[in-house]
């Protein structure tokens, strides 16, 4: 059974393990450790099953809006709804915090992460060009408004999502 819980310092070898596996362009250790140890606006999570993280998830908090920097599942456990799960956790602890709205980046050609978010209510709302590293591939920036106006998709984007 899959568990949520706040990352530690203890975490970050199976996290730094999965961030390899997973990006191109991976943090490095002490991203990941200055992140949970001293950003006092971060969040961090991870999901583990039987002792095991098999994913993680963080955002930033600020004021009223939130911000998720990251989120990644084990290859070899994609598809089994840990990245919903964890998703669903930063939600409701935006919803906790009472901020305006949820926004993140996912590259262009993740249409898997895409379908999710939009499952979860993320709009389309920008792009920003060669966004990712090595290779400059473009980021489609959504947004998933909790209370206050809506934001307009981004037209030239909707066909992709």
């Amino acid at each position: 059974m899959i568990e949520i819980k706040k990352m530690t310092v203890k975490h970050l070898k199976e996290v730094l393990r999965i961030e390899e596996l997973s990006f191109p362009s991976p943090w490095s250790f002490q991203s990941f450790y200055n992140e949970i140890v001293s950003n006092p606006y971060g969040y961090y999570i991870v999901a583990v099953d039987d002792n095991r993280v098999v994913g993680y998830g963080g955002m930033w908090i600020l004021f009223n809006e939130c911000h998720i920097t990251t989120i990644a599942v084990d290859p070899t456990r994609r598809r089994e709804g840990i990245g919903r799960k964890i998703m669903e956790h930063l939600i409701d602890k935006a919803k906790e915090q009472d901020v305006d709205w949820i926004s993140l980046e996912v590259r262009i050609s993740n249409t898997s992460a895409q379908n999710l978010y939009k499952s979860l209510g993320f709009e389309a709302i920008g792009v920003r060009r060669g966004y990712y590293q090595p290779n400059n591939e473009d980021a489609i920036i959504m947004r998933l408004t909790l209370k206050g106006r809506r934001y307009n998709v981004y037209p030239g984007y909707r066909h992709i999502l």
